[in-house]
Formats: structure tokens, sequence, C-alpha cells
């Protein structure tokens, strides 16, 4: 059915029993000094084929033959083709909030399986039905951590993706929760010393990202431990949840909340998004879990079914009890992550992240071998690493540019003391020939 805007005389109708006598009555509040007086400067409207063409024009000024090594939290991965072929059917292009069950049931046990999945993927007890992304994934477990913990200061590693802590800073700050950063040590984990003299009874939780920023592990097991001895929760944030494929997950390691982005399962970059965040936590803590939560069952004939079981917005329950205000979850990209971890199974995933380990050695012992770069943080990692190049990147772009290669993330934006320094990323996408072409270059950085 399509849209139907109100007719004239419905409009009249509304505002009668609003109380106004025109639509300009609905804009007396706003100040005639702020109101626009003419057109809008906007072009003629195009027809169908002549936007066509304008499309065209707009794709021809992209890059294209580059190879990109940019990864810092997007990274680029084979997608089976056949998730497009599934995701696109009618049953799922419209999924939004399953609240009628008996109608939905395809939707809800796509999403239990989602749930399912970053259980298995995380070691943890509890799943949401998604998030966003993951920058509102961990911002959301520390407003939980303050709630189970009834505590209102953090510790968090400066290894945290700077994106997601500008987010949890955003709501922090209006929520009086006081964040405060811990550096990496040499090794690029966060310092277990810093943790320590700053750790206290006030403390809600330890807040961490492993695979962290600059691509290292961090000691889960040690930081569970001293956040545990004085009462604090671990928050592991996990923007590269295809490292899980191989690294050991952080649930068994002792940590309380895990969060993150899923993007690497099977969900396009996209230029950065949309993508889909996971929450995951323990059985105890499921009462102050955001967003929604889909659980089975069985019916009156003992059939098993699928059904809303938490949802904790506002909308669902008393404004001061609500734990979120998340008005939907990412139910597609949710689903492209399912078929992704169901197509490959845990053999298919572990063989994939293999891949991302084995490409990120060979370009370190290349690095080593063949360049004057130096890498940063000698810790152990998954697939990304830091390197300091011997001269600022701004005086060799051009060069990177020329060879048709994106090199990563210069990291002078997010952390001045690195103004020379790349973050690279190395993903099962790239070839011998790609990582080849990219130490060449490098070599000829003096």
């Amino acid at each position: 059915m399509r849209y139907i805007p109100s007719s004239a005389e419905g409009q009249q109708e509304m505002l009668r029993e609003i109380g106004a006598s025109s639509l300009e009555d609905l804009f007396s509040g706003i100040p005639q000094e702020l109101r626009l007086k003419s057109l809008l400067n906007l072009p003629r409207a195009l027809s169908e084929p002549e936007l066509i063409e304008k499309f065209k024009s707009y794709a021809e000024r992209n890059a294209s033959g580059f190879v990109s090594f940019l990864g810092a939290g997007v990274n680029d991965h084979y997608i089976p083709t056949v998730i497009d072929s599934l995701v696109s059917r009618g049953e799922f292009l419209t999924s939004y909030t399953p609240y009628q069950a008996e109608i939905t049931q395809g939707t809800l046990q796509a999403t239990f399986e989602f749930q399912t999945l970053m259980c298995q993927l995380t070691g943890m007890e509890v799943s949401n039905a998604s998030m966003y992304d993951g920058s509102t994934a961990l911002t959301e477990a520390i407003l939980m951590a303050a709630r189970v913990s009834q505590r209102s200061r953090f510790l968090v590693a400066s290894s945290v993706h700077p994106e997601y802590r500008t987010v949890m800073n955003t709501y922090a700050r209006h929520q009086d929760l006081a964040l405060t950063e811990i550096e990496p040590g040499a090794d690029g984990a966060a310092s277990l010393a810093s943790l320590k003299q700053n750790l206290g009874t006030d403390v809600a939780a330890i807040v961490v990202q492993s695979p962290n920023f600059f691509g290292n592990l961090e000691p889960l097991a040690q930081l569970a431990e001293l956040a545990h001895r004085q009462g604090a929760l671990l928050v592991v944030a996990i923007a590269e949840a295809l490292s899980l494929g191989i690294i050991a997950p952080p649930g068994p390691a002792g940590a309380d909340i895990v969060c993150g982005e899923a993007q690497s399962l099977g969900v396009p970059s996209s230029f950065g998004g949309p993508h889909v965040g996971f929450l995951t936590c323990r059985e105890k803590f499921l009462r102050n879990l955001p967003g929604r939560l889909i659980g089975q069952t069985v019916d009156s004939e003992g059939s098993r079914g699928f059904v809303l079981t938490l949802s904790t917005r506002e909308q669902h329950i008393r404004r001061e009890k609500a734990t979120s205000n998340i008005c939907t979850n990412q139910t597609l990209f949710a689903l492209m992550a399912t078929i992704y971890c169901s197509l490959l199974g845990k053999k298919g995933i572990r063989e994939v992240a293999i891949h991302n380990v084995a490409k990120t050695q060979y370009a370190l012992s290349e690095m080593k071998r063949a360049t004057s770069v130096e890498i940063l943080y000698p810790g152990p990692r998954f697939n990304e690493l830091v390197v300091q190049l011997p001269v600022l990147y701004e005086n060799v772009a051009a060069k990177f540019t020329s060879a048709k290669i994106i090199p990563g993330l210069p990291l002078a934006k997010h952390y001045p003391a690195l103004k020379n320094c790349l973050l690279l990323s190395f993903t099962e996408t790239k070839s011998k020939t790609d990582i080849d072409r990219l130490i060449q270059l490098l070599g000829t950085i003096q």
C-alpha cells in the first residue's frame, strides 16, 4: 500500500481538534528571524533516466583498483554471495521488531540463533538481540556495569577504539559517570601497573578492547582477577568478531560483559556503516541487560516456538525501570552474521581466522626484513599492527596514492604522539602479491 498523505479536509479536522486555526499556528514558537523567507536554492527535479546518469557520473569519480589495508574497526572480509541472496527474501527485507510472535516465527528464530552464536563465540551465558554497532554496544555495557555495581567510575584503556571512547564519553557526561583513561604499556596492552594504581572500591569496571585498537591482545585473565579483587567488573569490547575463531573467548577468562561489533561476520563495510553490535553477559546480570532478548518455549500443543522474552525499553515498562532507550535492533544485519556463522561453522570460521593471522605474520616478517619502518607494540596480535614510518605520512602519502594502495589509518588524528604511524590490517582478502606490493613501497621510504 502506498503512503497517502492527509487531505486538506483531514488537516482542517486535526487543526480544529488541537485548537489551531492554520498550519502556520504550529510554527508560532519559532522566531520570525529564524524562518526561511524564500525558496531553497535547489536544482530542478530530474527524470529517472537523468537521475541514473547523474549517479553514473558520481560512480566514475570513485577510486577503483586500489588495494586497501585499512581496518580500525571496519575490516575487509570475504562475504559469501549466498548471504545477499537469503537476506533479500521478502520475509527478511522489512524485519523490524517481532511483536506478534505468531506471524514472525522466522525472524524470531533467526534472532534467537544470533544470540546463541554470540554466546558460543564469546563464551558468555546470555546475549541480547543485537545493538546498533560496536560503539553503542560498549556504551550500553558501561551503563549496565554501573547499574550492576552501583558504582560510577570506570578505568578505560586508551587502546579502546577512539570512536568508541567518544560515544562513551558523550553518554557518561550526562550520567554522572567518570571515565579514567589508562595508557598502554610497551607491548601495546593496558598497563597492569597503572590499573593497580588507579583501581579502588569506587570503580565499576575495567574496560578494555581485545584485540585492541593497535591490534594487540589483552591479558584478560589477569585483568579479570585484578577487577574482581576490588569488586569491579571486567568489560571486554571486540571490534573484530572474527578473531574469536582462533583466540580464546573472554568468558572463560573471567569477563563479565562482552560486547562489540559483528561487522566482520558477513556484513559489508558500507563506508563505515550501518553495522551490527552484540552484547553478552553472565546470566546473573540478565535483568540489567539492555535491548531485547528472544526466548524459546513450547506452545499449547507442545511445539517449539519463539517469543520476545525481554524488552526493557521505556515504551514497555515504567520509565524509571527502563535499562535502555534503544528503539530497535539491527535485525537484518544480525541475520547476515547468523547466516555467515552457520555457513562457515566452527571449523570454517577458524580457518578464515588462521588466514588472517598467517598473512599478518608474513607481512610482519617481510617488513622487518625489507623495510626501515619500525613495528610498534610487539605483543601478540590478530590481524592488525602499527608501523612507524621514518618520515611523516603526509610527506609520502602521494606515493601510496600513485601506487593505488591505501596503506592503513594514520594514527595522529586519534593519538598525537603517533604522528608518523599507520595502523594496517591484513585479512583473508589480501593476496601475497598485494602484501608484497605494500612491502616494496614501504622499502622505498627512507
